[in-house]
């Protein structure tokens, strides 16, 4: 098994970032042929999910999240604490924090058009943790 932690700067605001490059050089680094590759993001603003990478995608699920969790709205969370981020707590509970992947013949059995991603739904910049676990 192998465990990494990767530090991704975001600019929040859902800012979305492939990180399947940082996946597959731990996997290489592991060098397991078979079994799962677990990746989590610390903190509950963000969140880990697989989509097609790209812009229209990008925008679009950020058009959804907008119109199921909008950034404005009537939060407990911003009023208890004198917060403005309720959204991104929501929004993260809702896609989560982690996302498993089997690990076939060495590589990350992803479709082709298949990325993991690290979502930043916090209402400024943050550094984020990822942690990556390549157990065989």
């Amino acid at each position: 098994m192998l465990t990494v932690e990767h530090r991704f700067s975001t600019q929040g605001d859902g800012d979305t970032i492939d990180i399947t490059p940082a996946l597959a050089a731990a996997v290489r680094e592991a060098g397991i042929a078979e079994g799962q590759v677990s990746v989590f993001v610390r903190g509950s603003t963000a969140a880990i999910t697989t989509m097609e990478y790209e812009p229209g995608g990008v925008r679009d699920l950020q058009a959804l999240l907008d119109r199921v969790i909008p950034v404005e709205g009537d939060y407990e969370h911003n009023r208890l604490n004198q917060d403005t981020n309720s959204h991104a707590h929501q929004r993260a509970s809702l896609v989560g924090a982690s996302e498993q992947v089997p690990l076939i013949g060495g590589r990350l059995a992803l479709g082709t058009w298949q990325q993991l991603v690290l979502i930043d739904f916090d209402d400024r910049p943050r550094e984020r943790i990822v942690i990556v676990q390549v157990i065989g």
